[in-house]
């Protein structure tokens, strides 16, 4: 697959030519415009990684055509050049953004060094903008629990593969961190980068485009042509989230793609090869999915060669005083907050919960009490007021009042909750969970049988 797209601008037919000769010999793919008005009429209906563009042209210069590109929000790197070059001119090509300006006669070894700079700037800055999102995710894997170190060690030597990844766990547990990690382990970090899309939050309409990308004219709204997934993460790795929301004929076509490693753009009929690592990841059981006939079992095959499981927090609660301080720390940097400390009786509160949206919701609960607790330490009443936990007031939907309700019902369903849930965190064990909740173990066999809670 070529190294990038470039469009060459500029009046001389020899220079563009001789310049387009020399960038498909290092494997650019490169197309040439004659004028500014062309070029501009070419970035309107198809993507191009870079633009070497002429100052001195007729109807319109190329600084023009650069403020026309701005303006029009096209952020690809331009490369300025000029036979007439003034210090006057390189600044204002350099105000609007260009990445270099050189002075004619055109070197094609110059040429080819700036471009391969310009490109490689732009590829980090769209790392470093990548890891400014992933704020809560940039320290890695957290904890040192067996699970965890289990999965550490998975983790890495997965990423030392090429073959594709099946990431499975419930929600919040950290599935794309686990992604991430493979892709950052990997030496396909060092030759492509990591795209990702979320298959149940695009609509099954435009899923095959954003994979796939498509051409201008392909469908309504398609004015120009468009690159997919598969084609930005060239060369590095693509996550696939919530893979088992994907549209059935849509999983015909991953699977096509998976096999053969070509696809078309939508509404193009040129085979493009692909060098893409598929890493995947679902909290649906996709064997009964496979099942129910909503998930192709072929693809399954293809996807699950190699299973990661990442585990609840539950399965992992001496994680959780690690991964509260740090979550704290984040928080109170990302809310402008003086460092706050947890007491011990906070952190036993936090230890206690068993956290049905795992690590995300740990840290969602840890920005909360930062942001709402008044004092510098956090106490086990600020916790408790805010947490939805145990008789605190911070749960969803008004707690469990209803109005119209006979308090003995609902404090029958408190109990019924509290018992299920501590019988969750011991394992089943009746002896534990009684001393536990402060109880008799006779008690809590007579509360159990009254409330109807069986114990798996």
């Amino acid at each position: 697959m070529p190294k990038a797209t470039v469009l060459i601008v500029d009046d001389e037919k020899n220079i563009l030519s001789t310049l387009s000769r020399a960038l498909r010999i290092e494997d650019y793919e490169a197309d040439v415009a004659g004028s500014a008005l062309i070029a501009l009429e070419k970035i309107r209906t198809k993507a191009y990684d870079a633009v070497i563009v002429d100052v001195m042209m007729p109807e319109m210069d190329g600084i023009t055509m650069l403020r026309r590109l701005r303006a029009d929000g096209h952020d690809m790197p331009v490369i300025v050049m000029s036979g007439h070059g003034t210090i006057d001119t390189a600044l204002e090509a350099t105000r609007l953004g260009a990445r270099d300006f050189i002075e004619k006669p055109i070197a094609s070894e110059r040429l080819l060094l700036s471009l391969e700079h310009a490109l490689q700037l732009t590829r980090l800055e769209a790392e470093n903008e990548e890891l400014r999102e992933r704020t809560g995710f940039a320290d890695g894997l957290i904890g040192d629990s067996p699970p965890m170190r289990q999965l550490k060690e998975q983790v890495r030597l997965a990423a030392s593969a090429n073959a594709p990844v099946l990431v499975m766990g419930e929600r919040g547990t950290g599935k794309e961190l686990v992604a991430r990690a493979i892709h950052e382990g990997s030496k396909r970090a060092e030759r492509g980068s990591y795209e990702k899309l979320n298959c149940a939050a695009v609509p099954a309409e435009l899923i095959e485009s954003e994979l796939f990308g498509h051409e201008a004219g392909a469908f309504t709204g398609a004015t120009k042509q468009r690159r997919g997934k598969f084609e930005r993460a060239s060369g590095g790795t693509l996550f696939l989230d919530e893979v088992g929301d994907m549209p059935s004929p849509m999983q015909a076509k991953l699977l096509r793609v998976l096999q053969e490693g070509e696809l078309e753009r939508v509404g193009g009929s040129d085979l493009l090869t692909i060098d893409v690592r598929v890493v995947a990841a679902t909290n649906k059981p996709l064997q009964k999915e496979i099942e129910e006939g909503r998930f192709r079992a072929d693809l399954f095959d293809r996807l699950n060669v190699v299973p990661l499981r990442v585990p609840p927090l539950r399965e992992r609660s001496e994680d959780i005083p690690v991964l509260a301080s740090h979550f704290l720390r984040q928080a109170c940097k990302n809310n402008d907050r003086r460092g706050k400390s947890l007491t011990e009786g906070a952190m036993n509160l936090l230890c206690r919960y068993d956290y049905p949206g795992n690590v995300r919701e740990l840290r969602n609960l840890l920005e909360r009490v930062v942001i709402l607790s008044p004092g510098e330490q956090i106490t086990e009443s600020d916790a408790r007021a805010l947490l939805p936990i145990a008789g605190g007031g911070g749960g969803g939907g008004g707690g469990y009042y209803r109005p119209g309700t006979a308090l003995r019902s609902m404090m029958e369903e408190v109990e019924r909750d509290l018992i299920t849930r501590a019988l969750e965190h011991h394992g089943g064990h009746a002896t534990n969970t009684a001393a536990d909740l402060g109880l008799e173990r006779s008690h809590l066999y007579k509360k159990m049988k009254s409330l109807g809670i069986k114990r798996e």
